[in-house]
């Protein structure tokens, strides 16, 4: 089994089901010990905002900002720097603990040692 998992989530609301499957799988897997890092890229770069995930509804999903929580408790979540840009939000609009990188962390990141990345 992987030590380390990469998650892209490149669906917001505009593809409800796929970005809460990206969010659910991370939150279990800080849950479960491994190591995360999820980027927030396209359409999910919105949770990255401040009260933006407490819009989102899903029914028979877990709250996206409880997921949201559990992932940065153990987890990181990353924000792709050319979407922040695209949508014009700067590090000091983001939520406490999200990071803005771009594409060489992702690369760096998905290519180490004894890791698997997902894309959603």
């Amino acid at each position: 089994m992987a030590k380390k998992l990469v998650i892209k989530v490149t669906a917001g609301a505009d593809a409800p089901e796929r970005c809460s499957q990206a969010f659910t799988v991370a939150a279990v897997a800080v849950a479960s010990g491994v190591e995360v890092s999820l980027w927030l890229t396209g359409e999910s770069s919105w949770f990255a905002l401040p009260d933006k995930a407490a819009e989102f509804e899903l029914p028979h999903a877990a709250p996206l900002p409880d997921l949201i929580e559990s992932i940065l408790a153990g987890g990181r979540i990353t924000l792709c720097t050319q979407c922040a840009a695209r949508r014009e939000i700067t590090e000091k609009d983001v939520l406490n603990g999200v990071r803005i990188a771009g594409a060489q962390v992702f690369v760096q990141e998905a290519t180490a040692d004894e890791t698997q990345a997902l894309v959603y």
